[in-house]
């Protein structure tokens, strides 16, 4: 899989299909995001690249109470890759 647009909007997706909402804001994050999980709320900084805010999704997905039943298909199939570490962004 490779790093665009394309692949940040499947990862997003998945987040938001669990009732999360994430937003792209300036601050001082130390890892690259910072999570609000009272309000469902995934803050990533706005900065990183493409790229960057991928391998972020990346890290934070699996930390996430992600409902799976409400996910879509396509979004079930890239969560589990995700889970089991078997997803590969080129």
């Amino acid at each position: 899989m490779k790093a665009t647009q394309h692949t940040l909007d499947k990862l997003e997706n998945i987040i938001s299909q669990s009732e999360f909402t994430v937003r792209y804001e300036r601050g001082n994050f130390q890892s690259g995001w910072c999570l609000l999980e009272a309000k469902r709320v995934v803050v990533l900084n706005k900065f990183l690249d493409t790229e960057g805010r991928i391998n972020t999704l990346l890290d934070l997905i699996p930390q996430l109470n992600i409902n799976y039943d409400k996910l879509t298909l396509d979004s079930q199939k890239l969560y589990e890759s995700i889970l089991n570490k078997t997803l590969i962004i080129a």
